[in-house]
């Protein structure tokens, strides 16, 4: 594992490989951490050395980054059909490494880095960015307030982007699958995907996917997603004999509860506000990445539940 600062008070120095929108996004919030450092980027993109906080290495090579020796964690947010090649050299360097979602779109590949992570005992996480949205702690705490759980329905989509290579349903719905494994703890007994709508637009892929994940005791999930929603959606309903749950990315307020409703339909009307904190999901993610990191933290709980998301996605797909 990699050398990290003895002294409390030192920061912890990340680097991060790829900086596109997401990328750019996440280099932001690494910046105004407490306690960190962003020592280190990886991207082609010249326009990078202006975006960097000063004394931060830009170069192409993302091996040389992941081996320099001022670096003790790496973030990757890169396309996912190069995460396995890049956490696969962190972990062999002993960095800790933090993937974003999803964690790649191969099982096989998703296997073989909990495997070098299992074998080097070293923090891996995947950032399954919703799973640190601060209502989905408190949504999880009140469960008990709904009784019996019996479906879970979940929307997350937008009208784009349409990117090239992905699949809008690897990229909305990976958050959504990890959400609901995390929920019950255990993987469906069954799954199944179709597509409502798929079609080539600007060069790029427009879909929109269903899912249908069936747990044990008859409880369905079932996730809607894709980049061609009418416009944006992040929520996710939670049915339980004596009420619904809805955690809402975009409203105000994000977590609500109310009646049950027939058939599973989505709750009309304000519903009764739970308060949540307002971190932001990534930053709350990136904050306890560091904490772990600083703490010497060998946690692999987030790796395991990415690769089950990715097995998932796959059966769907295919």
């Amino acid at each position: 594992m990699a050398s990290i600062p003895a002294r409390s008070e030192a920061p912890i120095r990340l680097a991060l490989i790829g900086a596109g929108r997401w990328g750019r996004i996440h280099l932001k919030t690494i910046s105004g951490l407490d306690g960190t450092v962003l020592t280190r980027v990886a991207s082609s993109n010249p326009e990078t050395v202006a975006l960097v906080p000063p004394g931060c290495v830009v170069e192409a090579d993302w091996r040389a980054v992941v081996a320099a020796s001022d670096v003790d964690a790496v973030v990757i947010v890169t396309p996912p059909a190069t995460h396995a090649e890049i956490a696969l050299a962190a972990i062999r360097a002993g960095k800790p490494v933090l993937v974003e979602k999803p964690l790649t779109l191969d099982p096989a590949e998703a296997d073989s880095i909990l495997a070098a992570a299992d074998s080097a005992d070293i923090l891996a996480w995947v950032e399954h960015t919703q799973l640190f949205q601060p209502g989905w702690a408190v949504l999880k705490a009140a469960l008990p307030t709904i009784g019996a759980l019996r479906a879970l329905r979940a929307e997350a989509g937008n009208h784009g982007p349409f990117r090239a290579g992905v699949e809008p349903l690897w990229d909305w719905g990976a958050h959504d699958v990890a959400l609901v494994l995390d929920l019950m703890g255990a993987d469906p007994l069954s799954c199944s995907g179709i597509h409502e709508r798929r079609e080539e637009i600007d060069g790029g892929i427009g879909a929109l996917a269903r899912l249908s994940l069936g747990f044990e005791g008859g409880v369905e999930a079932v996730i809607r997603c894709g980049s061609l929603m009418p416009t944006k959606r992040r929520r996710i309903a939670l049915h339980g004999e004596a009420g619904v749950l809805v955690l809402d990315d975009l409203a105000n307020p994000k977590l609500t509860r109310h009646p049950p409703t027939d058939d599973f339909a989505w709750p009309i009307g304000p519903g009764e506000a739970l308060p949540v904190d307002g971190e932001l999901p990534l930053s709350r993610a990136l904050r306890l990445f560091v904490q772990a990191v600083r703490s010497g933290s060998r946690d692999r709980v987030s790796l395991a539940l990415g690769v089950r998301v990715v097995r998932i996605l796959a059966r769907v797909s295919g």
